[in-house]
Parts: C-alpha cells; structure tokens; sequence
C-alpha cells in the first residue's frame, strides 16, 4: 500500500450485521460484487470495554431493554467468526477486525488476518496499541476525534514500520463542512507511513476526492439497505453506492494520466476543423 499502488478499499461491516451471521454474509457478498478488496468487522469484549453502570443504562432494542443487551446481542463469537473466516476465504476476499480491548486482539490472532484496525476511539490507549504491535501485523489506524499532537503520540508508540493512519471525523453520519479532506496531504507532510481515509458520509464522492488527494485506502461502512435498524445504517453506502465508489476509484489513475502535456491522435481531426492558425 502507498503511493504509486493502487488503492486499497476496505467495506466496513462493523455492526451493520444487526447480529445476524446470514446478513454478515450478504454484506461480504456485497463487498466482493462490488470489488473491494477487503471487509472489515469489530470485536469488543463486552464487560472490559463498557463499565457496569453503561451496560445497566435503559436502551431498548430488538434484544432487550439494556445498552448490555443490545452490546452483547450485537457481539459475534468464536463460532460466528470462525464461519466468517471460512466464507470470505471461499470468497476470495480478505478480512479484518478492530479489536477495542487486549483480550479482543488476543482472540482475533487465532485467524490469520492481514492487519489489525485500532479505532478511532482507541488512539489514545497506550496499553492497546502496544499489544496490538506484539501481533506482528501491519496496523491501519484511524485518526476521528484526535489532535495532531495526539496522532503523533500514537505513531511513536507504534512506531511507522507497517502503519497506516487513515484521516477520519467520527460523526455518523459527517457533515459535509466536517469531513476536511485536505487533512490527507497535510498528514502526507507530517508522516512517512502512508496515509488513508475512513468516512462516515452520505454519498460517494466525496471518498473519490479523498483518493485524488492522495489517500491509499478509502474504508466505507456498507449496508444491505440505510433504511435498516442500527446507529450506523445512515453513515453507511448501499449496494449500488459501494459499487460506483470501487469503480471510480479505479478510475483515478486513468484519468490523472502521466502529467505529460500532449497533443492526442484523438485530437488531431479536432484541431484541423477548428484552429484557424496553425
């Protein structure tokens, strides 16, 4: 991944499987249609991650009438992963995870992931990042609700070998005079290790702007349809949109060219017609 490499699109699934293993595989199917090259998920030991008092607080769902309900009715296990594993490698799509305790990155390390993810609201646990880097994979970190003083104490834990910082504003969805995109070149600047987006938008092509200022990876939640029950159905792209977003981008290099001013064979019949001196 980087520059000069083509970029790398991730299809977040997070939690937008609703708990559900069936719409999980839907959800991958949806991915490798559209031609992304990886999806992600996020793994969360419940008890480690929410404090008692979060988990008792009344929040009713299809699971129950507790924020623990629904947390844990949201959770996948072994079983759900090790199935998941298995599809995507008959998919032929790459799978990863954001493990937001230690004991998640622990768990996660029984598969043979590409990469670990550390979110956005775990960039300032210090305990974490470094466990994550005992795993020996590369790391894609995101960047929402940090300074950069906060991004740069973060990258001196991980150190630069094998990261990847992905710019990122943590509202779902983001507010277009939010999104900043010219945060990408000015990471670029500041960092040697290549520099992605992860947004939580409505639309397409604001992500297709990200990857012509130079993003390497471009990670978009994704759903079976926005309409869906969940907090992050809205924040999240349709078939359709994941579809037009992958080819697009794919589309980048052809259209930036090689920077050579010239003059096209295309051209020529044009120029006969209409230039008066020649």
């Amino acid at each position: 991944m980087g520059d000069g490499e083509p970029v790398v699109i991730v299809a977040e699934i997070g939690i937008n499987h609703n708990g559900s293993l069936e719409t999980a595989k839907k959800l991958i199917d949806v991915a490798v249609e559209a031609g992304c090259d990886a999806v992600k998920f996020q793994k969360r030991t419940i008890e480690v991650v929410y404090t008692p008092e979060e988990l008792a607080r009344p929040r009713e769902s299809v699971f129950g009438n507790t924020n623990g309900d629904l947390k844990r009715g949201l959770e996948f296990g072994e079983k759900e992963y090790q199935e998941i594993d298995r599809y995507c490698k008959e998919k032929g799509i790459l799978w990863f995870a954001s493990p937001w305790d230690e004991g998640s990155a622990d768990f996660l390390a029984k598969f043979d992931i590409p990469c670990y993810k550390i979110a956005s609201a775990s960039l300032t646990d210090d305990n974490l990042l470094k466990h994550i880097r005992t795993k020996g994979k590369p790391i894609i970190l995101s960047t929402g609700m940090s300074t950069v003083d906060q991004i740069r104490h973060a990258v001196e834990v991980l150190g630069e070998d094998d990261l990847i910082l992905l710019h990122c504003t943590s509202t779902y969805p983001g507010a277009d005079e939010e999104l900043n995109l010219k945060v990408i070149p000015r990471l670029k600047e500041q960092f040697s290790c290549p520099i992605g987006y992860s947004g939580h938008e409505v639309g397409v092509y604001s992500s297709l702007v990200a990857a012509v200022l130079g993003a390497c990876v471009v990670e978009r939640h994704i759903t079976l349809d926005r309409a869906m029950w969940g907090s992050d159905q809205a924040a999240s792209l349709e078939p359709q949109g994941i579809e037009r977003l992958v080819r697009d981008i794919q589309r980048v290099p052809i259209w930036l060219g090689d920077g050579k001013k010239k003059v096209y064979e295309s051209e020529l019949p044009i120029l006969q017609k209409l230039r008066r001196v020649k």
